[in-house]
């Protein structure tokens, strides 16, 4: 892993020779220097700054990998979270008993639609959908949707904390 202290020191030196390189081209343009600089001090310029933009490509590079291969990983992660609360509904569905239009009420409420909008989906009137949702609300022994929510957040959090104490 790159530390801090070592990118600074080449951001630092990527900008001394950007900065000496500019100096040099404005102070020839507005004829601020009588003498030239010497070909070996100018060499020794140009080779610090093209090891410079070398590590800097390089360092470059290797961050966006690790970016990359983070991102696959917390994709990764999140597909399998995802998958897990799939899987938790559909357990705790059948251990209540819903029925299939409860099911697919119940998972409408839980992604935050309200009673017009799943009705509209299910082609249904709205107190269809309301008798619905306080049957699974009985049947799952909450007084809500949010308190219907919170059942399967802390089921997750119940088995994600039980996987990190015995991946421990």
């Amino acid at each position: 892993m790159i530390r801090l202290p070592v990118l600074i020191v080449l951001l630092v030196v990527q900008a001394l020779c950007a900065g000496v390189f500019l100096f040099d081209l404005l102070s020839s343009l507005l004829g601020l220097r009588n003498a030239p600089i010497s070909w070996q001090v100018r060499e020794i310029m140009e080779i610090a700054a093209a090891v410079g933009l070398v590590i800097g490509f390089a360092l470059g590079a290797v961050i966006l990998f690790r970016a990359h291969r983070r991102n696959k990983h917390i994709e990764s992660q999140l597909r399998a979270a995802s998958g897990a609360f799939t899987e938790l509904m559909e357990e705790k569905f059948t251990d209540w008993g819903l029925t299939a239009a409860e099911r697919d009420v119940a998972l409408f409420a839980i992604k935050g639609m309200s009673l017009s909008e799943i009705a509209a989906l299910r082609s249904t009137s709205e107190g269809t959908v309301k008798a619905q949702s306080n049957a699974i609300y009985r049947k799952a022994g909450v007084s809500g949707r949010t308190q219907l929510l919170s059942l399967f957040i802390e089921d997750l959090m119940d088995e994600g904390l039980s996987l990190e104490v015995s991946g421990s």
